[in-house]
Formats: C-alpha cells, sequence, structure tokens
C-alpha cells in the first residue's frame, strides 16, 4: 500500500485514485498527480471537521452520505474571482452590444453566468447593464449559477470586503453599493436583476434559453476535451442567433466545436447557416441581425 507523503492524515495511492474518479464522474473535473497536494490540503479539512483519522474514512464517508458530497465537491472547486476580472468583456458588452441591444424591438434581455462563484462576476455584468436598461420597458435577467452551494451563498448575500473593491470605477462604488459594518454590501435594486442558482454543468440544465450571453469563463480548463465539446454544444443551443460566449483568457474552441466564430478577445458568436468550419476570425455584422431572437 503505497503511502502519499502527508503527515497528518494518511492518504493511500488508492484512496486519491478513488478521488480522482469521483471528481471526475461529479464535477467533470480532472485531478492529476500534480494536483494530490492540493487535493489532500482541501479535503484534510473535511476530516478535521469530521473527526476522521485518515482518507480511508473519509473515503468511505463521501460514499455513504449524499451531504458530504456535496461537501467533497464545494471543497474541490476553485473559487478565484474578482470584480471586473477580464475587463475586456465588459468593455465589450458596455460599449459595443449595449447600443446595438438599445435599437432592438425585443426588450427581454437574458444573461447567464453559468460558473459565478461567489457572485463578483454577476454584479459586474449588472452594473454593467443596467445603466443601459434601467427603464420599465427592459425586461433584464441575469443568472447565475455555480456547483459550490457555499460560494453561492455567499453570492446571493452580495456583501464584500472592502478591499474586493479596490481600483473599482468611484461611478459604480456609489451608485450600486452601500458602506457597512461588515464591508460593502450591494445595492438591493442590483441584486434584484441577478438569480442565483445551484447547477452542475454535467448534470441537466433546467434552462430553456435563449441567452443574449453566456459567461463561462476559466472553467473549461478543469474538462476533459469530450466533456468540453458537450458543455459547449448545449450552451450553443441555448444562446440566440446573435448571442455571445464569452470564455477565459487561456481557453479556445479550437478542435472543440465548429458552430462558432471568435468575434473578439475570447469573445464567440455561433455562426450563421450551418456548421461550416471556422478559417479566419472576423467580427459579423450584428447591427443587421438585432431583431432576430428565437
Amino acid at each position: 500500500m503505497e503511502l502519499i507523503d502527508e503527515k497528518e492524515f494518511s492518504m493511500t495511492k488508492k484512496n486519491f485514485e478513488f478521488i480522482q474518479i469521483l471528481a471526475y464522474e461529479e464535477t467533470g473535473i480532472l485531478l492529476p498527480e500534480r494536483k494530490k497536494h492540493m487535493v489532500y490540503s482541501r479535503l484534510s479539512r473535511r476530516l478535521r471537521h469530521l473527526g476522521l483519522e485518515n482518507f480511508n474514512q473519509y473515503c468511505d464517508r463521501v460514499q455513504k452520505e449524499p451531504k458530504e458530497l456535496m461537501n467533497f465537491v464545494n471543497a474541490l472547486t476553485t473559487n478565484l474571482t474578482a470584480f471586473f476580472r477580464e475587463e475586456h468583456h465588459f468593455d465589450y458588452l458596455d460599449k459595443e452590444i449595449a447600443p446595438l441591444w438599445r435599437r432592438r424591438q425585443d426588450k427581454r434581455l437574458r444573461i447567464w453566468s453559468s460558473a459565478c462563484s461567489t457572485g463578483e462576476e454577476a454584479y459586474s455584468i449588472a452594473m454593467t447593464l443596467v445603466n443601459h436598461f434601467a427603464g420599465a420597458e427592459w425586461d433584464l435577467k441575469i443568472l447565475a449559477t455555480d456547483l459550490d452551494t457555499n460560494v453561492l451563498s455567499k453570492a446571493a448575500k452580495g456583501c464584500y470586503a472592502e478591499d474586493c473593491i479596490t481600483g473599482l470605477p468611484v461611478r459604480y462604488r456609489e451608485k450600486y453599493m452601500r458602506m457597512t459594518a461588515n464591508g460593502i454590501q450591494m445595492k438591493r435594486s442590483l441584486q434584484n436583476k441577478i438569480h442565483f442558482k445551484q447547477l452542475n454543468l454535467l448534470h441537466k440544465w433546467p434552462m430553456t434559453g435563449p441567452f443574449d450571453v453566456i459567461f463561462c469563463r476559466n472553467v473549461l480548463i478543469y474538462f476533459d476535451n469530450e466533456t468540453k465539446a458537450k458543455i459547449i454544444a448545449k450552451f450553443r443551443k441555448l444562446l440566440a442567433p446573435d448571442g455571445l460566449l464569452f470564455i477565459g483568457h487561456s481557453e479556445t474552441l479550437i478542435n472543440l466545436s465548429d458552430e462558432f466564430e471568435l468575434i473578439g478577445q475570447t469573445i464567440y458568436q455561433p455562426l450563421r447557416g450551418g456548421h461550416a468550419k471556422v478559417t479566419n476570425a472576423r467580427k459579423m455584422p450584428l447591427l443587421a441581425r438585432n431583431n432576430q431572437r428565437v
């Protein structure tokens, strides 16, 4: 029996292999050998909390208790985020897309933040768009989902440490946030635009769409190519014909989908009229199609 060299709890190679398989089955996340110390560190907190002595006991527990399976998933999920992270996406929404949407006859706008973590992405989307679509005639709703129930709870509260908004434009802080004894609180008028829900991207999606924009940033990197391709295909079905898919700065759809074309920095749009291969990135004439809806 080979032990992984950690001091507090014994983790065998068999334990780690079990964790690898379970994590992939439940989340699609790949955990290569180089991640074993990260896995040990994150799951050790659960062993301490449960009063367990080793990973044999924990692997038994997580198989038998659905509640602990959710804690397992939460512990392994990476939740690095920030307000206006990868700022070029929000600039594109603000300067390129919002002016086009304002000319549409259809006043329904649906945005999906598909891995919203603690909510900074969803609130950044809301702050960007509410400025353009605050009127009563606009039906703007933002769906924000994540696998991790712990981060969703924090996101729904909308309360953040003051240092989280360092560098944020003053106009956003004054208009959409207020100071409290516990830090920064997002204003209710902004929170009302966002609906936080738990969702596993590998399981059935209850939404029917169409969405005008889907954010799925810095998530695909954790999946194998087969899982990536399946998720992207499902995104395509939920996007409006003139919808947009935003992915992370280190991600690409190359060799994963022939249903999208690149129109900006990690910004994709569904191809018109079929599934032709993308050969050259070019910007689609959105204005010509601004009233097309599903």
